[in-house]
Formats: structure tokens, sequence, C-alpha cells
């Protein structure tokens, strides 16, 4: 099971070429704006929406421009939530652990975690999606995405840093039982080939679920 140290010490290091390289990635994934678009216009009053794993905030801010009000990006990496509060003027960003969220039952209307699970083994996972279910509110939805396969890569050097991280990749069935085991209700799962020379070669799935009433 993959520290939180390791993963804070990854981004830590990194958040500043990471946002350089990131930051711009919805641009070249039109899939990905059309759910997030929708998304918002179905959750954009139904009170505050987490970005669980923000990063430096592409996710957060792209919300926000589609008429997202409240929003609250949230990032385990205390220097990638700098970042991210630098490279998005007005938006709110706080330092959080998807197994550990520090909020009360029933805090948020709707959540997002693009790939942000991917540091995550499959208990881990399950912890998170059990936190997820207890901070949102009834009938909130949960949007995330993640890479599809049974792969594990450690990465000694990532970005040109010294780092001891490891990437999982995940199968949509184990990931919809996970979400059934933690109460979720999947409204729908959707699975897509990677753009050529824009990201990772891998296959995406991406999960809608709602807290049932």
């Amino acid at each position: 099971m993959q520290q939180s140290k390791k993963v804070i010490d990854c981004y830590d290091k990194t958040a500043e070429e990471y946002a350089k390289i990131f930051f711009d990635e919805l641009s070249e994934k039109p899939f990905d704006r059309m759910i997030l678009k929708s998304f918002a216009e179905e959750n954009s009053n139904k009170g505050m929406i987490a970005d669980l794993g923000c990063g430096p905030g592409q996710t957060t801010r792209f919300l926000k421009e589609c008429g997202v009000k409240r929003i609250t990006g949230i990032d385990i990496s205390p220097a990638m939530v700098a970042r991210a509060t630098v490279l998005n003027k007005g938006i709110r960003f706080e330092t959080g652990d998807m197994i550990r969220l520090k909020y009360k039952d029933g805090h948020f209307g709707s959540a997002v975690a693009f790939y942000s699970i991917v540091h995550f083994t499959y208990p881990q996972v399950r912890k998170a999606f059990k936190e997820i279910h207890r901070v949102l509110r009834t009938s909130g939805q949960f949007l995330f995405s993640f890479h599809i396969g049974n792969e594990k890569i450690h990465r000694d050097n990532f970005l040109d840093h010294d780092v001891d991280i490891d990437f999982y990749f995940f199968e949509t069935e184990k990931i919809m039982t996970l979400l059934k085991k933690t109460g979720f209700r999947i409204i729908s799962a959707i699975e897509r080939y990677p753009y050529v020379n824009a990201e990772h070669p891998s296959k995406r799935a991406y999960i809608l679920a709602e807290k049932p009433v």
C-alpha cells in the first residue's frame, strides 16, 4: 500500500514542471471537455463541488468557466495547491487526502476526481470511495476517471526529479464493484481510447455515480 508521504514528496518536487505540462491539457481532450461541461450543467446549482486530486487546477478552472460558482480544488500536495492558487485567481484550493477527508458528512453537493486515484491500490481506492460517499449529500454525483489495465508502473524519476512513486491502472468492472460496495449507484460508465500524441497511450474509463437516497 503506497504511503501518502511518497505522493506528497513527488508532487511537491514536481509541481511547477507538472503545471507547465498539464495545465492546458483539456484543450486537446474534447471528450473530457464534453463530459465535464455536462457535469457542470447538471450540478452547478446543487451546492459546493469538490475537485479531488486537483493538481494545478485545470479541471477546477474548466468547471468554473462552465458556470460552476461554488467549487473547491483539493490536493494532497501543498506545493501543488500553492501552484493552483497562483494559476487560478478567485478559486479556492485546499490541501486534503482523499482517504481521510477533513470535511463533515454531506458537506459537498457533488465531486469530481480526474485521474486522482492513480497512486492508490484497490484497498486504498475503496477507502477513498467510502470517504467521498460520506462527504457527499444525498443524491450527490461523483464523476471520476482512471487508466484501464492491470499495470503498476514504478518511477524513480518523474519530470527530472528523484522520486519513489507507483502509478496504478484499474479494471473497470473491479472499480464499479468497489463503488457499489461503498454505497454508490452507478449512473453510467464509458471507456475510450487515448488521444494520439496528446497523453499516455492507455485506455481511459469515466464513471458517473451518485449517493442514492
